[in-house]
């Protein structure tokens, strides 16, 4: 049924007792497609009349899915059939009636007394058997306190995970946390299943319903404060110091009306719903617009947030603005779903900064990682730099001594003697060049910095390196691309770079070949020595340049790349300088 007639009740009041059965005077029909009359002013009562039609059912009754009021009397014909009375605010009545098979084709009367602005039928009027029209009352916001409870649920386990979260996420995590609960209370609290099968708790259900907005609200903007910033001007911070001042202000007032029995219930109605509806509303407005902002500024956390907020807040926004347009006649029903979308794309821009902040402790870890290999590296090299410096100094004199005897010894000897002799002063040389290099290494100083020209430099370390490349079977390929010059001594360049073509043709095999590649990027000179040698493993390149370290145990002291990694150090703190 979709139509019935509706009576206004009495200015000074009615309290349902008498059914109007004779009278004809004052009935207005109403079609339930264009839902309920405006309630004239001064009026705070009706009586509803439904003729039930002629019906064969066995168990039957009538369901009424959504019924304003606060007082509800139905009557089948004169006989009282059900009664419910209300003290809290929420006039959302679902109601199942069952009748006799003698009340088929009878006349109901229902009689409806509220404090708000809308009383009547909503919905259509169904009559049918009593067991398939309550399947239907059972199921009537039951996915409500279903989503409510996933809602509590997600909001405790971030709760106890946000324990195990850093200072900074803390804060955002709680009030997420914070924001999902309130949800989950609101889904609950607002559900017509908890009016009509837990209508003891209905005052607690009112007094949760208002706590968890009043709080959902602050920290919603909270929330999107410690993400996105204050904004210009600080507006979001201001926002959201005035909306925790006034739930705070409505808390006080919901704690006043309680204690004096409701009533201050109607000036609390003003203060907890009209009000903080236009706030809701401010608050869309304020919040789209920031995101739009800074979605239009490539903020990837701002896109997921406008996809979700975005969809809440046109969702609400149009809803409050509807239920005000219809004079309160409208039951917002869209906004629990609007707000899984919300709530969703909070949680991807937590777990993604959590990812981002992951990422970013590992990276810091392995910088720090490079770091101390680096400090212990150069703490290692002091030590041996100072050591190689003294010991350098105290023994090149006395070995210049020996050769210059062993010299004239050989000149006056003969035979095996000179044989021997010469021997021994090729070993001192040998001595004498390693003793050079520890100084190299203590201290490369460079006698003469000037500009060198990579070509020619190049190419003179080509025509010392390429008899032996020759003798090792390789062969060697200079490629110098444009005018490249490089500031420092020449000698130096030399000797570093002749020691690593030196590795690369020791490493070299059958058909070994040298590439030597040197090219500008911007404002600096690139030199690449690449050949097709043995090469290393990773646990040989992690301590290429360690001190009397080599990868090739027969040949070499490991004091050759040792000495390069100073040259090129050395040289590269002068340039900076």
């Amino acid at each position: 049924m979709t139509s019935w007639q509706m009576k206004w009740g009495s200015p000074d009041g009615d309290a349902g007792q008498e059914v109007p059965l004779g009278e004809t005077r004052g009935w207005i029909k109403v079609d339930a497609r264009q839902g309920t009359p405006e309630l004239p002013k001064g009026i705070s009562s009706a009586w509803t009349r439904i003729t039930l039609p002629e019906s064969q059912y066995t168990s039957p009754a009538v369901y009424i899915k959504t019924l304003y009021a606060l007082h509800v009397k139905v009557y089948a014909g004169e006989r009282l059939i059900f009664e419910g009375s209300r003290s809290y605010i929420h006039d959302n009545y679902s109601l199942l009636i069952p009748l006799s098979t003698e009340d088929q084709g009878t006349t109901l009367y229902i009689w409806t007394a509220t404090l708000q602005d809308r009383i009547g039928i909503k919905d259509r009027v169904a009559l049918g058997e009593h067991s398939d029209l309550l399947k239907d009352y059972s199921k009537n916001g039951l996915a409500d306190i279903i989503l409510g409870g996933a809602f509590l649920f997600v909001a405790l386990v971030l709760f106890v995970c946000t324990f195990y979260l850093s200072k900074e996420y803390f804060s955002i995590a709680t009030a997420l946390s914070l924001v999902i609960a309130s949800t989950g209370v609101l889904s609950i609290t607002y559900s017509p299943f908890t009016y009509t099968f837990f209508s003891y708790l209905g005052p607690l259900s009112v007094v949760f319903f208002d706590l968890a907005l009043l709080s959902l609200l602050p920290a919603l903007t909270f929330l999107f404060e410690k993400i996105f910033g204050s904004g210009k001007f600080a507006i979001i911070r201001r926002f959201r110091k005035f909306q925790a001042a006034y739930s705070l202000f409505c808390i006080a007032c919901l704690i006043v009306n309680t204690l004096s029995g409701n009533r201050l219930v109607e000036f609390y109605y003003v203060v907890s719903a009209t009000i903080v509806g236009v706030i809701m509303i401010l608050q869309f407005i304020l919040l789209i617009a920031c995101v739009i902002l800074f979605s239009l500024r490539g903020n990837k956390d701002a896109i997921t947030f406008a996809i979700g907020f975005g969809t809440a807040a046109l969702t609400g926004a149009v809803e409050l603005a509807w239920y005000y347009y219809r004079q309160g006649n409208y039951d917002l029903i869209y906004w629990k779903w609007a707000l899984v979308v919300f709530i969703l794309s909070l949680i991807i821009i937590l777990g993604r900064r959590l990812a981002l902040n992951h990422q970013q402790v590992v990276k810091y870890s392995r910088e720090l990682e490079l770091f101390n290999n680096e400090l212990q590296r150069s703490e290692k090299m002091e030590i041996i730099s100072e050591l190689a410096a003294s010991v350098a100094h105290e023994v090149r004199n006395p070995l210049q001594v020996t050769r210059g005897f062993l010299q004239l010894l050989s000149e006056k000897s003969g035979g095996d003697e000179r044989k021997y002799l010469s021997m021994a002063l090729s070993e001192l040389d040998r001595a004498s060049n390693i003793i050079t290099d520890f100084l190299t290494f203590a201290k490369p100083e460079f006698e003469k910095i000037s500009q060198l020209s990579v070509l020619e430099e190049c190419k003179h370390i080509e025509s010392i390196m390429l008899p032996l490349c020759h003798l090792n079977g390789g062969k060697m390929v200079l490629e110098v691309t444009g005018d490249l010059w490089v500031k420092g001594n020449s000698s130096k360049f030399k000797q570093a770079f002749i020691n690593m073509i030196k590795n690369s043709i020791e490493s070299l095999g059958e058909d070994g070949s040298i590439h030597i590649k040197a090219y500008a990027k911007g404002d600096k000179v690139f030199i690449h020595i690449k050949d097709n040698g043995a090469g290393m493993d990773p646990a040989v390149l992690s301590r290429l340049g360690e001190p009397y370290f080599s990868s090739n145990k027969t040949k070499g002291t490991g004091l050759g790349l040792m000495v390069t990694f100073r040259i090129i150090e050395a040289m590269g703190e002068r340039s900076a300088s």
